[in-house]
């Protein structure tokens, strides 16, 4: 299953545009990107801080054909995320329930999934907030990011297309065909 890429310099919050495409538009199915978000959402109403040069983007989805229910989606979008990490950093990788991604006891991905529904049609949208270069300075919340645990430049383009691969295959495996 391919997913439609929308991709954006500048949006409030990838969340919040994917949910504008699915209502606006007849895809069942994308990936929204941008550069960066102004207003990215987190947990309980937080704010992702979104620096430019991280990841943010959202993919959406329906979910009437999804074999699995949304307790299981939510650790399964972890685990994708993870895999991908794991092809950069080799290290022990870590959940901190319901859904953020930690390297090292910090906060390194933060992932944001909401319920939406259209015309009677269940959708799934997951945000997800990646620390690639820059991570903010919270106090009382440690955060790092991914150059600064590898040492390494990564490439942005890259990361994201095996994310976006990675979900494909997923969408593709549980994905039932009516």
């Amino acid at each position: 299953m391919k997913l439609k890429q929308f991709n954006f310099k500048k949006v409030k919050s990838t969340n919040l545009t994917a949910i504008r495409l699915i209502k606006s538009s007849k895809n069942e199915f994308g990936m929204v990107i941008s550069e960066t978000q102004s207003k990215g959402k987190g947990q309980y109403g937080r704010k992702w801080i979104s620096y430019k040069g991280n990841i943010f983007l959202s993919f959406f989805y329906k979910l009437e054909n999804i074999n699995l229910p949304i307790k299981s989606l939510t650790m399964k979008n972890c685990f994708l995320v993870k895999d991908v990490i794991s092809k950069y950093y080799k290290k022990k990788i870590t959940f901190k329930l319901p859904n953020d991604l930690l390297i090292n006891k910090k906060k390194i991905c933060g992932i944001l999934q909401e319920k939406i529904e259209k015309s009677k049609k269940k959708y799934l949208i997951v945000g997800i907030g990646f620390n690639l270069v820059k991570n903010p300075n919270i106090p009382n919340y440690s955060a790092t990011n991914l150059f600064k645990v590898t040492n390494q430049k990564i490439n942005k383009k890259k990361f994201v297309k095996e994310l976006k691969i990675t979900f494909e295959k997923f969408l593709s495996k549980y994905y039932k065909i009516s």
